[in-house]
């Protein structure tokens, strides 16, 4: 997240807030033949319909699209189904993957029988987070810059049934790769394991690739800051996009992930976002930076304290720190995320603050000394989360630590791996597992309650469906490792 003035992206906002005349006047002018109206899930996932450009009309933003929400994840039961899409103007962009010219819509969605915002669309507590900021009177605005990492694979098998599970990847990058004989010659030139960062090609085989899913960002209005090799071998990736707020924010990472892995489809690739798919590599984080802004003034920004860091923004880590592992029932909400969250390998378990250490839970950027450049990250999330309830969250936190002036624990700036036991015994850590995040997540969620931003429905609903779709799934089926283990036994 680069240190740029704030008001770029207030001037961005400014230029966002289209009315649906515009949007019709752009699809026309672009030559769209298709319109896409599309919303998130509860789990995090975009779900869509499609109607012939002719139904792109200005009635449809006041009025609503009809669609069946029972069929939804986390959403209605069959006997009160009916739900609407409302189109949201400003989020209007040609698809940069699609064939046929198609225009996006990113919809809220509505309840029929109320009329009002549907209490699980996970956009809509976003918008509530951003509105309750406001009302706190702490602050104006949140900047959020999310470091979105993912894996790009040339293929993958997998399966699990009664009598076998499996799973199987290849990479032309993996360095397992390095004596294949196949039917092209091997020309060598793999990052090791761990040694993915930052290599030039031909080690780095994805180059190409990368500016392709960049060009077709921006083609579709994310601004790209950056895009590189990360560490894992077999085509461990990352782009960075430049901050902008909350629930623009979140819009912008469900568009990342879906052009990330419609980019890699057109060129035979596949794309993941889960947190760990390779045994004895660096998993995929998604490292999350914010900042709270009362209009032109930064609040994190203090030049005499620890990290350039103001007495609000050591509270409001105190409060990321204070409520992580309920956070993480949002942040880190797959199984997969605990086998990223280990020690090692840059994890982030450490429930400290630091202004440089990789370890720790939050970090507190150095490369700048720039007030407009000072902001928080916290490092635990991973892609696989719902970006709308994670940041949403994250926010809330930490206003709860500036409201209740939490103290996070003292910032350790050493290698926290080589910590003596006396230092090391007062270092807490991250759960271990996602069945312990939903048992925190229960027990303390208050902070997410304040100003009706999330709602006790939603809360259940996420922990009902986590421990029955994922949790107790994954529990009950033999892991191919215990046969290795255990089969001579």
């Amino acid at each position: 997240m680069t240190a740029t003035m704030p008001s770029s992206a207030l001037k961005s906002a400014a230029k966002a807030a289209v009315s649906p005349d515009d949007v019709i006047r752009k699809a026309r002018d672009a030559g769209v033949q298709i319109l896409d109206v599309r919303f998130c899930d509860l789990p995090g996932q975009w779900q869509h319909f499609s109607l012939p450009i002719k139904e792109l009309r200005e009635d449809i933003f006041g009025e609503g699209l009809g669609f069946d929400g029972s069929s939804i994840r986390g959403f209605q039961a069959i006997n009160e189904s009916d739900m609407l899409l409302m189109p949201d103007a400003a989020s209007a962009f040609v698809d940069p993957c699609l064939k046929v010219p198609t225009m996006a819509l990113v919809c809220d969605v509505v309840d029929p029988v109320t009329g009002g915002r549907y209490s699980r669309d996970p956009r809509y507590v976003a918008h509530k987070a951003e509105q309750y900021l406001v009302k706190s009177g702490i602050a104006t605005t949140s900047y959020w810059g999310p470091e979105a990492e993912f894996y790009i694979f040339n293929a993958v098998r997998f399966d699990q049934n009664a009598h076998e599970g499996y799973y199987h990847i290849d990479s032309e990058e993996g360095i397992w790769n390095s004596g294949s004989n196949g039917g092209q010659p091997n020309l060598g030139h793999r990052p090791r394991h761990k040694e993915g960062y930052f290599p030039v090609p031909p080690i780095d085989k994805l180059q190409d690739l990368r500016s392709k899913i960049v060009l077709a960002m921006e083609a579709a209005g994310i601004d790209v800051e950056v895009h590189h090799h990360e560490v894992g071998t077999a085509g461990q990736t990352e782009i960075d996009m430049r901050f902008n707020t909350l629930v623009r924010m979140a819009d912008q990472t469900m568009m990342y992930k879906y052009i990330v892995k419609n980019v890699c489809d057109l060129h035979g690739y596949t794309a993941t976002f889960m947190p760990k798919p390779l045994f004895g590599d660096n998993g995929s984080g998604m490292h999350v930076h914010q900042s709270l802004w009362k209009g032109d003034q930064n609040l994190f920004f203090s030049k005499d304290g620890y990290g350039m860091i103001s007495e609000a923004a050591r509270h409001y880590i105190g409060g990321l720190i204070q409520h992580a592992p309920a956070l993480l029932a949002f942040a880190a909400p797959t199984t997969n995320s605990y086998r990223r969250l280990v020690p090692g390998y840059e994890a982030p378990i450490n429930l400290i603050y630091s202004q440089r250490n990789r370890s720790a839970i939050c970090r507190i950027p150095v490369y700048s000394k720039s007030a407009k450049a000072k902001r928080v990250e916290f490092r635990a999330p991973d892609p696989s989360c719902n970006p709308y309830l994670t940041f949403a969250a994250l926010l809330m936190a930490g206003l709860d630590g500036i409201r209740d002036r939490i103290e996070p624990p003292a910032p350790i700036d050493k290698d926290l791996y080589e910590l003596d036991a006396a230092e090391k015994i007062l270092v807490k850590n991250t759960p271990g597992s996602l069945g312990e995040v939903l048992d925190a997540l229960e027990q303390d969620h208050a902070f997410l309650l304040e100003g009706g931003v999330f709602s006790e429905d939603l809360i259940r609903t996420w922990t009902w469906y986590k421990r029955s779709k994922e949790v107790d799934p994954v529990q009950l089926r033999p892991h191919p490792y215990e046969f290795f283990l255990y089969y001579d036994c």
